[in-house]
């Protein structure tokens, strides 16, 4: 499957709000993806990954200026990549990764939070549910076909 949604954290101005996409399991297995507010300067485009208890957080920095984001989450079995997109048409990806635990059933869906003492208005819309999106590999040689695999 793949989920799309759009964000718009354009009320977002104290250090840590933050709004996008999860995908919960319990409290040991666990992914997000959103932009955090950090100062005037600069926010964090990220996800975190939480695998058996292990978390691990990516980031990259953005202008704050920019106060809307698309998010695609994809799954292929127990796989998942996280895109975002600044228009909704153009996807980058943020992440690919595992998660062990994964089953069947998986929760999924938005998330907004303004952990300091401070509140903010997220905006959801846009909300797609279909088909995976997903090009895994998508034009690439096999492994066996680079030099560096044959020589092994």
């Amino acid at each position: 499957f793949s989920f799309t949604v759009k964000t718009d954290f354009s009320e977002s101005s104290h250090r840590f709000d933050q709004c996008g996409v999860v995908l919960y399991l319990d409290s040991e297995n666990w992914i997000k993806a959103s932009v955090e507010y950090e100062n005037e300067s600069f926010q964090h485009l990220g996800s975190v990954v939480t695998n058996q208890g292990y978390s691990d957080w990516a980031t990259t920095e953005i202008p704050s200026g920019i106060k809307t984001m698309w998010y695609r989450l994809s799954r292929r079995e127990d796989d998942f990549c996280i895109e975002n997109s600044p228009d909704g048409k153009t996807f980058h990806q943020m992440r690919i990764c595992h998660l062990f635990k994964a089953r069947d059933e998986i929760n999924f869906g938005i998330y907004a939070c303004s952990p300091e003492d401070s509140s903010f208005k997220a905006v959801f819309t846009g909300f797609v549910f279909g088909e995976c999106m997903w090009k895994a590999h998508s034009g690439q040689a096999p492994d066996w076909e680079y030099p560096a695999y044959k020589n092994n």
